[in-house]
């Protein structure tokens, strides 16, 4: 099976716009969830300016031929600008494609919170099929009123900074960003060997109370690797009541309570269809530096399963992370990046 790897990253985030300046900003403990400003490029709305700035800087050098392809990822796209333009994520894809130099026709993948896992799963099977030498795999979120609402009605929203796996988390921040990886054939420092999506079907928005789903996805990528080699997991993490109790009792029934684990949304609140991808840009980055990074907002356990998550930067051992993410509808998705390639 043809391998693939990540042979490019670009950020567009409240914290920064460069890897290292994001990966700084979390090491020292800072969160920003919204940009400041919201200017914009002639005739792009704000969303597609990000994505569109975090897809150039993914692919600063590299040549776009009719064997370049391009996957959006978001959950809600222009949603903001309902009713005054039109907010198809089909015409975003292609906006953001044009902008880029992409002449292959776009594809969406908007599933909840694990877009971002769901469409480099697209791109790697875009990879695999022999039609496509690079495929650019694009997350982005912003916020609007819609999507506030929408987790406010169901009580999910905290008051203050979200804390993961804490006793005393109350509920999840929003947070908005872009996020770029650029997949290919061709070998690099980052191979994404082995992802997986399993649906619970438990609930239109409450997850499995036994994490089936989520656990079913480790079980998968897990098959084949030896948990010595495993760094850490990045878990979904949104500091609600129900997913963190959920991911620890995944962890546990697949035999990782001891393998570190840390949660970005204390950084950037939750990016949505973003956050696979910028989490794991960021995780990439982290494992760079032989880091796995603290869970901001962490201080006593609160789930039920004991998971190995610290409020303190530790070293990373081992030669892979696990990506895992969870969202409405019962869906759930795991991937695995190995440190390898062209070193």
């Amino acid at each position: 099976m043809t391998k693939v790897y990540c042979i490019g990253e670009g950020l567009v985030t409240p914290l920064g716009s460069t890897v290292e300046a994001v990966l700084d900003a979390a090491r020292e403990g800072l969160s920003r969830r919204l940009f400041e400003k919201r200017g914009t490029l002639s005739g792009a709305s704000f969303f597609e300016e990000i994505a569109i700035e975090a897809a150039r800087k993914a692919t600063r050098g590299m040549e776009m031929t009719p064997r370049t392809g391009l996957v959006l990822s978001t959950t809600k796209g222009n949603v903001e600008h309902i009713g005054r333009a039109d907010i198809s994520l089909a015409a975003s894809a292609r906006n953001i494609a044009d902008a880029v130099g992409i002449t292959t026709s776009p594809i969406v993948v908007s599933n909840a919170c694990i877009s971002g896992i769901a469409a480099l799963l697209q791109g790697m099977r875009m990879i695999r099929s022999g039609e496509y030498d690079n495929v650019v795999v694009v997350g982005a979120e912003v916020h609007s009123d819609f999507v506030h609402s929408g987790f406010d009605c169901l009580k999910a929203l905290s008051p203050e900074p979200c804390r993961p796996f804490d006793k005393d988390r109350q509920g999840l921040n929003l947070g908005e960003a872009a996020a770029a990886i650029v997949l290919s054939a061709k070998a690099g420092p980052w191979e994404i060997s082995d992802g997986v999506i399993r649906n619970d079907a438990n609930h239109i928005s409450g997850p499995s109370r036994t994490g089936e789903g989520s656990y079913k996805c480790l079980r998968y990528v897990m098959d084949g690797i030896d948990k010595e080699d495993i760094a850490f997991v990045s878990v979904h993490g949104t500091a609600t009541p129900y997913n963190d109790e959920m991911e620890s009792i995944a962890l546990h029934r697949a035999g990782l309570s001891d393998v570190p684990i840390n949660a970005l949304k204390g950084v950037f609140g939750h990016t949505l269809g973003a956050a696979g991808i910028l989490e794991a840009i960021v995780s990439m980055a982290a494992f760079d530096k032989g880091i796995v990074l603290p869970t901001k907002g962490f201080h006593e356990m609160g789930v039920s399963y004991p998971v190995n998550v610290s409020a303190q930067e530790r070293p990373a051992k081992g030669k892979l992370f696990i990506k895992l993410l969870s969202g409405f509808g019962g869906v759930n998705g795991a991937m695995v990046f190995r440190k390898g390639g062209a070193l």
